[in-house]
């Protein structure tokens, strides 16, 4: 028996302008006014930048100023490139750059949406009907389901960071929400046109990061499909795999048609692929529990309660198909051989795609338990914030300020009144949004679910207006490039060992002409290490002929040290 009874007004669907405007103002919170962070970020901005102002021999060998990154692939960097090519003039690249993250994120949030309207709308998803009438019609179900899909996307800490990011996970995560979304087509309606698409999906997930993730989803569908037809499923291997084949091997194929093998980025691709890829280890299996648990929330819960709820019986296809996802990325993920946060994003669109199906079959008890937790932690939090920001402004109270001063020292606090105001308006916007969740106990499936996420994009969006200052002050390698570019003649060549974000945030806002340091043949040098290290070591692996001429670090980070040196002649 299905588990779901509901009425026609429980299936009150959010207005669409309401979706777009949260959507929107959830990517834009932390995309302007800032600069390319350490890490993945800046390199990710790198390549693009280094694309754009390359040769069409760049964009098949991504690099960061002559440092090969042979790693993930091409398609993210393309797409952030062309976006520097045709707004950079107006926008600026770094912002420019960032309108690529911005289709990435609308992708996946569609494709979520749109996943879940199309398995909310078959047969086995409906609600019992009533008895004397009044139950919601498919169309009105499947819509709701899908705002509550989107809500719960949109609540996932993990999605956080790695979606404001100038990088490929921005684009894999959506990418997999997008082949969720191709597979809901083709197991609803089986067709080829249909089998093409998530086969033109998977291909584009190899050139996003790698062929391992849609290698294990093709594999996981296949085996969907026999259990559910008990035929062979032609179409997935006939059509879907050749597709993805086609569009996956395209890059490589070009690279290595029309690039020397020096240049070529394939052998370090696929060495990359493997290096991530081993038997079930103890190690990964520890950082999946220790760290999927925050990273998923708060889908995980609702999706957990979902795979239960429907438990009797076969499988209908609206859980059997996310969980297939969710399995599949479990299973890479345990036979993942690093740490890497970037490994569980996969598991986010599945998850949130369940979760939606649990949220019917909720207690009034539990959806309430929710509520109270995300109101007190969520509120606790961005009180926190506030009240950072306050101390950051006056001093008081002593020891945040304190603390917050010793974190970032000699930073200097500034006063917004446009961002104040957008704060502000964030906060009363969310006290409103608590006081109708409590006051007028709505029966709307999204309900359960309102609270977390509209806490989250409150806490996030308080972050990047009352704390983007301190925050670029912290990660920003901006003002030590610009010192550094001082003690540089016009033309001067500069070969360095410093890590790809450090290499792409010199060499934008320095606009230092790297190297490859194979040879030796530049007169600078350009080394990071630590204040620990004496100078006058740190060069010796290179020989003894060099001086140095600069050294100098981020003010927020004592103990990192960039040194430069000079070739003497």
């Amino acid at each position: 028996m299905k588990p779901v009874r509901l009425p026609a007004s429980a299936t009150n669907p959010l207005p669409r302008w309401g979706l777009l405007l949260l959507c929107l103002l959830y990517i834009l919170s932390g995309l302007i006014g800032r600069d390319p962070w350490k890490q993945e970020d800046a390199a990710g901005f790198g390549i693009m930048w280094t694309m754009a102002n390359g040769t069409w021999q760049d964009w098949l060998a991504p690099h960061i100023v002559g440092l090969s990154m042979p790693q993930e692939g091409p398609l993210a960097y393309w797409i952030g490139a062309l976006c520097i090519k045709l707004f950079g003039w107006l926008l600026g690249d770094v912002l420019a750059a960032r309108l690529a993250t911005i289709i990435f994120f609308l992708l996946g949030s569609i494709a979520v949406w749109y996943g879940t309207y199309v398995l909310g709308r078959r047969p086995e998803a409906q609600p019992l009907r009533l008895a004397f009438g009044g139950q919601p019609e498919p169309k009105d179900y499947g819509r709701t389901l899908a705002d509550g899909a989107l809500l719960i996307y949109l609540g996932c800490l993990g999605l956080l960071v790695h979606s404001h990011s100038t990088s490929a996970n921005a684009l894999h995560v959506s990418m997999v929400g997008v082949a969720l979304y191709s597979a809901a087509r083709y197991f609803d309606k089986p067709s080829n046109r249909a089998a093409l698409l998530l086969g033109l999906t998977l291909g584009l997930l190899v050139l996003t990061r790698g062929w391992i993730v849609p290698l294990a989803l093709w594999l996981g569908l296949l085996a969907l499909d026999q259990i559910r037809t008990k035929a062979p499923a032609l179409r997935l291997v006939g059509l879907s795999l050749p597709m993805a084949l086609v569009v996956g091997a395209s890059w490589a194929l070009a690279s290595q048609n029309l690039l020397d093998a020096e240049q070529s980025s394939i052998p370090g691709w696929t060495a990359w692929n493997l290096e991530h890829f081993a038997l079930p280890n103890w190690t990964a299996l520890k950082y999946l529990a220790s760290n999927g648990i925050w990273f998923c929330w708060p889908a995980w819960p609702f999706a957990a309660w979902a795979v239960y709820a429907w438990r009797r019986g076969a499988l209908p296809l609206h859980i059997a198909l996310p969980l297939t996802f969710c399995v599949m990325s479990l299973i890479v993920a345990i036979m993942h051989t690093g740490s890497d946060e970037s490994i569980l994003l996969p598991l986010l669109p599945p998850l949130a795609m369940l979760a939606a199906f649990g949220l019917p079959t909720m207690k009034r008890g539990a959806i309430n338990a929710v509520d109270w937790f995300s109101v007190m932690i969520l509120t606790t939090c961005a009180a926190f914030i506030w009240l950072g920001w306050i101390a950051k402004q006056t001093g008081w109270p002593a020891w945040l300020a304190r603390n917050a001063f010793k974190l970032a020292p000699g930073f200097k606090p500034e006063f917004n009144l446009f961002v104040v105001l957008i704060a502000v308006a964030a906060s009363i916007g969310w006290i409103v949004l608590v006081h109708w969740r409590i006051s007028r106990r709505p029966s709307v499936l999204w309900r359960a679910v309102v609270l977390s996420s509209g806490g989250v994009i409150l806490c996030w969006l308080l972050l990047m207006t009352l704390w983007l200052p301190w925050g670029n002050y912290m990660r920003s390698y901006a003002p030590v490039a610009h010192e550094m570019a001082e003690q540089l003649p016009p033309q001067s060549c500069v070969g360095s060992t410093i890590t790809p974000a450090q290499r792409a945030s010199f060499a934008y806002f320095s606009k230092v002409p790297f190297q490859r340091i194979d040879g030796m043949q530049c007169d600078y040098l350009l080394l990071s290490g630590s204040s620990r290290i004496k100078a006058d070591s740190q060069f010796r692996r290179y020989g003894d002929d060099w001086r140095l001429v600069w050294e100098g670090h981020r003010a927020s980070d004592r103990n990192e040290r960039f040194r430069l040196y000079r070739r003497n002649r």
